[in-house]
């Protein structure tokens, strides 16, 4: 099982969600893409499917208790509803964790640039 976790959105640091992910977190990798594609919500957040044409920008984090942690997150994440599905992708620091989009009513605008950073609004 990996320890590594890809994030794009919310978890990121200076984002609404990062204070749930931060106490796992044993290192930060930095930057990386994953091949797939960001879309606007409507809801405050973002949401990425993995494998489409284009590019995720984010960022990776080591995790300590990496099975704890992806509870809390799988919760945080709404995976445990389906809402988004925890899935390994291929990063530019190995093989991760990542949330993906499991509810396609959540797709409702495709940001071309892949970076939840530059959104607008």
């Amino acid at each position: 099982m990996t320890d590594l976790l890809f994030v794009y959105g919310t978890l990121q640091p200076g984002e609404v969600r990062w204070h749930f992910l931060e106490p796992f977190v044993v290192t930060a990798l930095g930057a990386a893409t994953v091949t797939g594609a960001l879309y606007e919500t409507g809801h405050a957040y973002p949401a990425a499917v993995f494998g489409e044409v284009g590019v995720v920008h984010g960022a990776v984090y080591r995790l300590h208790s990496i099975e704890r942690a992806l509870d809390v997150l799988d919760r945080v994440e709404s995976a445990v509803d389906g809402l988004y599905v925890r899935v390994k992708v291929a990063t530019d620091h190995g093989w991760a964790w990542a949330y993906e989009c499991g509810d396609d009513r959540l797709l409702v605008q495709r940001l071309d640039h892949g970076n939840w950073k530059l959104r607008t609004g």
